[in-house]
């Protein structure tokens, strides 16, 4: 009870024991500013309250959140108006759009009811519209009343020509973000201003993304509220527990008390699409279970039951609905599932260091450094390349995140400086990358399709070299001349039969007629047929994922897209286009790796 006329002291305090303790503490740590070894994905610790408190005035009976879900199968807004001090009071609400009422409805406090919104104007990165909601207790005169939007948009996993693909709206658009840490080196955890908060998001609108995933930490509800207005798709990760540890009954119960929490204060924005439980196995335990109760509880949104399933002694939940790998420096693709999207949760990491902009001068690292900064736009670009030619149509891959869009501390892999000073890579150049990428999404047609367990054999397309065809010898991959005439056993060594690709079914393995159990495989890029183990690296090695060529199929590396397979001097290789080994040649790269696949010379 505040005291009139008099002084009012208000003591709000905080107890935060960082890694020593159990809770959910994301990348803080207790550490000075100098490299640590094995310790530079974590940062510095924010203690204390690093998010605004304030005081309002309220009424006996007041209304303290607004649950708003579109729905647009029945064009209604679902609501569900929380109060203090109401319970069973009526309540209405209002929809406008453009300052223009579209309808109202009444309903009860703590009761979901419908708002109809015909012929909803969609949000969508591309048109983030927001229409006006207003509530109203209805119980007696002048009761409270409060403001609030909302987004009309759909989300959800369906087959899109055969492969598992997130949806917005019904339609399949490829999801291209970065990685968004929120730190600041002048307030770790606290943004500095409300307009810092806008302008990292506003950066990635300039880039081209349509998408974020906020890492391991929970921003205000205003950071949501400008990704909201600006359109930004949102992937929110509950922040983990240490790493370290396995935690005990007592950090679980409050670990998720504290997810449902989250998804209560950030449940009305149409920006956040996918809820991200589980990091590398960071702090991890029942990931099915967990992944469930979140769906059940926010059953509008996707679940991904854990990010970097492939890294780090993770373990998959088998449920939810993505599959989420991490491939540094990548892309790299994520094996396609029936039942799931694949994504790609994290890859990237190319790092420059900008003299002047250093958290700590020489001590940054990346986990692939950049020469210049022409040369991180030119590898950069030509990862967001290899993802429209090759991940996305043949490896089935809908959706990645890129590390990071800002340096953090001793990490300067951003594609700005930490102090937001500097903006590394050609905005133009990249944002036209993406915008590829994403164009590409909207038409993509089915993948590419060969006959699976049959014999083929591959026939090179460059003019004055089509009469040769890929064959093994000694081991190793070539092109030979290969007729009518030929020996029977070149005719055998040129003969292969498609089998379902290794390490991702979308995609296809060769096995040798002659040789049953050995593939044609990449290794140190030159091409080889070799006996299969069960290693990932030897299946994915194994695993070739065609796109459709002038005259002909290109075969993409599964684990490399963007790299080819490509004959030069009758020898084959792994290529990249403007790579810097002599098998990257850009003479007639296109032709070298364009292949007709033929009727087998050994039946």
């Amino acid at each position: 009870m505040l005291r009139r006329g008099g002084g009012n002291t208000i003591v709000v305090s905080v107890y935060d024991p960082t890694e020593t303790g159990g809770q959910a503490i994301g990348k803080q740590r207790v550490q000075d500013v100098t490299p640590h070894a094995g310790r530079s994905i974590v940062y510095t610790a924010s203690s204390g309250i690093w998010q605004t408190v304030w005081l309002e005035p309220t009424a006996a009976a007041h209304i303290t959140r607004l649950d708003l879900v579109p729905h647009l199968e029945d064009s209604t807004l679902r609501v569900t108006v929380r109060a203090a001090g109401a319970t069973g009071t009526g309540v209405e609400v209002t929809v406008s759009g453009g300052g223009t009422p579209v309808a109202s409805a009444t309903g009860t406090v703590g009761t979901e009811f419908s708002v109809p919104v015909p012929n909803a104007r969609l949000w969508s990165p591309d048109d983030p519209f927001l229409y006006d909601v207003t509530a109203r207790l209805t119980g007696s005169p002048g009761g409270d009343e409060v403001g609030g939007y909302a987004g009309m948009r759909s989300i959800a996993v369906k087959d899109v020509n055969g492969v598992r693909r997130p949806v917005l709206n019904g339609s399949f658009v490829f999801q291209t973000g970065t990685l968004d840490q929120g730190y600041w080196p002048d307030g770790i955890y606290t943004a500095p201003t409300d307009a810092a908060l806008r302008y990292d998001l506003e950066k990635h609108k300039d880039l081209g993304f349509n998408m974020v995933r906020k890492h391991i930490k929970v921003e205000p509800q205003r950071w949501f509220y400008w990704a909201d207005r600006l359109g930004l798709l949102v992937w929110q990760d509950m922040p983990s527990m240490d790493s370290g540890k396995a935690p005990d009954g007592a950090a679980r119960t409050q670990w998720e008390n504290e997810y449902r929490a989250v998804i209560d204060q950030h449940r009305s924005s149409p920006a956040l699409i996918q809820w991200v439980d589980q990091n590398e196995g960071w702090g991890q335990y029942d990931q099915a279970r967990i992944a469930d109760m979140v769906k059940a509880y926010d059953p509008s949104r996707l679940v991904d039951n854990m990010s970097g399933v492939n890294c780090c002694g993770a373990q998959d939940g088998g449920n939810g609905d993505v599959v989420d790998n991490h491939n540094y420096v990548g892309p790299g693709n994520t094996p396609t599932e029936p039942v799931r999207a694949s994504v790609l949760g994290e890859f990237g990491g190319l790092g420059h260091r900008v003299e002047g902009h250093e958290w700590y001068p020489g001590g940054g690292f990346s986990y692939e450094d950049q020469p210049s900064l022409s040369a991180l736009d030119d590898r950069f670009v030509g990862l967001l390349d290899g993802i429209r030619e090759n991940a996305m149509p043949a490896g089935g891959l809908s959706a990645s995140v890129y590390t990071q869009i800002t340096d953090v501390e001793n990490e300067t892999n951003g594609l700005m400086t930490y102090d937001r000073r500097v903006v590394k890579v050609d905005e133009s150049r990249v944002r036209a990358a993406n915008q590829a990428l994403v164009a590409a999404s909207r038409t993509l047609g089915p993948p590419v399709k060969l006959p699976l367990e049959q014999y083929v054999s591959i026939r090179v397309t460059t003019p004055g070299h089509t009469d040769r065809y890929i064959r093994h010898y000694n081991g190793l991959g070539s092109t030979e001349v290969v007729d009518s005439g030929s020996s029977d056993l070149l005719k055998q060594d040129a003969t292969w039969k498609v089998k379902p690709g290794l390490a991702n079914k979308l995609c296809y393995s060769f096995e040798s007629r002659n040789y049953p159990g050995e593939y044609l495989r990449h290794r140190d890029f030159r091409i080889r047929r070799e006996a299969g183990d069960t290693s990932a690296l030897y299946k994915a090695d194994a695993t070739w994922c065609p796109v459709q060529g002038e005259g002909g199929i290109r075969l993409s590396a599964a684990n490399f897209p963007g790299q080819y397979l490509r004959h030069i001097n009758a020898e084959l290789w792994l290529a990249q286009p403007g790579g810097t080994h002599t098998w990257d040649n850009p003479s007639t790269f296109t032709e070298d790796t364009t292949w007709s696949v033929e009727a087998p010379w050994a039946p």
